[in-house]
């Protein structure tokens, strides 16, 4: 049974399962890594510790980020380095939007601006739908935002992807280069979901949950689930995910500090 907890940026779900019996009775689904390995670096107070009060169970799936422009930018912005060169002339216009404040692709849009010299203004949304809304209907000159959301009007030729975040090129859109390719490395990034259980769940509890995950992530539905989406399933052991998650942490802490960003706890 899943049990919607919204508010707070997830953390009020979070606090639902770090107060939850460690019994495997209660998982925190589809998380996505940057409320353990980014929310530390940006909020003063968090009512939980990431590396002590949730224990990883598996990772999900993944997703990497795009940037796309639409009409505001005129047909010559082909692509990153165009839109750079377009946006330091038009400062006026110069614009990204975001699916919120403190997400990863609002800092992904803050650092190509700030290692590059020009001055991007940060325009964030509640949530990707009404951000691409607004990049179509050219109120908006650019956006980031995971890929996925912009498929389908990438392929009707309603907002053009200049790049994308990840360490290869997407199979949902080959055609569009990497931001390493456009010679933007620092924006290489691959966002994973992950699930999680509260502190002191037997290891016996997170590997019988971790097994059941990896086999449904093998499953043609569920594959066929996220594709629609623009995500890849990941799965793997949880000590992985542990793993992967201080990578995060410690690669985000610095970016953070330069960005210069922090949210009220």
């Amino acid at each position: 049974m899943v049990e919607n907890k919204t508010g707070a940026a997830a953390r009020i779900a979070i606090d639902a399962v770090n107060s939850a019996a460690p019994d495997g009775a209660t998982l925190l689904l589809l998380t996505p890594y940057s409320m353990m390995a980014i929310y530390p670096h940006i909020y003063k107070q968090l009512s939980y510790d990431p590396f002590t009060d949730l224990m990883p169970v598996c990772m999900a799936s993944s997703l990497v980020h795009a940037l796309a422009v639409g009409p505001m930018a005129p047909a010559s912005v082909k692509t990153v380095k165009d839109f750079l060169a377009w946006a330091k002339a038009n400062p006026k216009d110069a614009s990204y939007g975001s699916p919120a404040a403190g997400s990863t692709p609002h800092f992904l849009g803050a650092l190509l601006g700030l290692n590059n010299g020009v001055d991007l203004k940060h325009i964030p949304y509640r949530g990707s739908t009404p951000g691409v809304v607004d990049l179509i209907g050219g109120q908006i000159a650019s956006m980031f935002t995971p890929h996925g959301d912009f498929l389908a009007n990438h392929k009707a030729g309603k907002l053009r992807m200049l790049a994308t975040s990840g360490r290869q090129r997407s199979g949902f859109v080959p055609q569009i280069p990497t931001f390493i390719e456009s010679g933007f490395p620092d924006l290489m990034v691959e966002e994973w979901f992950g699930f999680y259980g509260p502190a002191k769940t037997p290891a016996s509890t997170i590997a019988a949950a971790n097994a059941a995950i990896n086999a449904a992530l093998k499953e043609k539905s569920v594959i066929d689930s996220l594709a629609i989406q623009g995500m890849l399933p990941v799965g793997g052991t949880a000590a992985q995910m542990a793993a992967d998650q201080k990578v995060q942490f410690d690669y985000w802490g610095p970016i953070l500090k330069k960005i210069g960003f922090t949210a009220e706890a």
